[in-house]
């Protein structure tokens, strides 16, 4: 298993690590006191079980380091380490394991192992698509959202790729789960991939904004607020 911590204080450091081996005394990470020390050395296989990711760091920003390692390495675990919960709904966002404020215990990090052994075990539902002559099948968590496009809908994932399904949008969109909210007429969302919604726009992680209808924002942001609280609430130790 590769574990990282990446906190700009050794001390801290020293500390995340002690946790972590009073859960196991056999594992060690490789510490980091940058983010850009972490990416660089994300990117070079096997990739990262797990991480502990400051949030604040001189001339850094921890949730933004967590973006990019996000799109290096998406099946990544991340547990912020911090010393206040402000910024606990933008690590909703990014999908955290954890949010452990400081100082890490060994029940932190025996938290943070369950949750990701949970998440990988995780039943994920997936739908089969055609476009052309191919056949693909794809998570419904990877869908980021659907966009009704004439006689097709386009279906945006979070790899980047879109493909072009020649069906009805309210077919496809019967296939969705909890997770899909409808903001628009043709626009439907997963709402873990929101980042921000406003009065007229639904801004998603990878910086894609997505119109509103007006005459429906209140719903819709009420709909969202009910999703977010309702997985923090699942998250209690946020």
């Amino acid at each position: 298993m590769r574990i990282a911590i990446c906190d700009d204080d050794l001390r801290e450091q020293e500390q995340i690590e002690g946790a972590l081996r009073g859960w196991d005394p056999t594992r060690s990470a490789e510490k980091f006191s940058s983010g850009a020390e972490l990416l660089d050395a994300a990117k070079n296989p096997p990739s990262f079980d797990i991480v502990f990711l400051d949030i604040y760091m001189p001339d850094e920003n921890g949730i933004a380091v967590a973006k990019e390692l996000r799109e290096i390495s998406p099946e990544t675990g991340i547990v912020f380490v911090t010393t206040s919960r402000e910024h606990a709904v933008e690590a909703f966002s990014l999908y955290a394991l954890h949010y452990l404020v400081k100082p890490v215990t060994t029940k932190g990090v025996v938290e943070s192992f369950r949750r990701l052994t949970e998440f990988r075990s995780r039943h994920r539902e997936s739908i089969t698509l055609t476009v052309g002559s191919e056949r693909y099948t794809v998570f419904l968590d990877q869908i980021c959202f659907l966009e009704s496009d004439n006689h097709t809908v386009n279906v945006s994932l979070s790899d980047g790729r879109v493909l072009k399904v020649r069906m009805s949008f309210k077919e496809l969109e019967n296939q969705m789960d909890e997770n899909f909210l409808r903001i628009n007429r043709g626009i439907v969302v997963n709402m873990e991939y929101i980042v921000r919604i406003g009065t007229d726009v639904c801004v998603l992680r990878n910086g894609i904004r997505l119109p509103i209808a007006i005459r429906h924002s209140t719903a819709v942001r009420a709909k969202y607020d009910d999703y977010v609280f309702d997985r923090l609430s699942e998250r209690k130790d946020f």
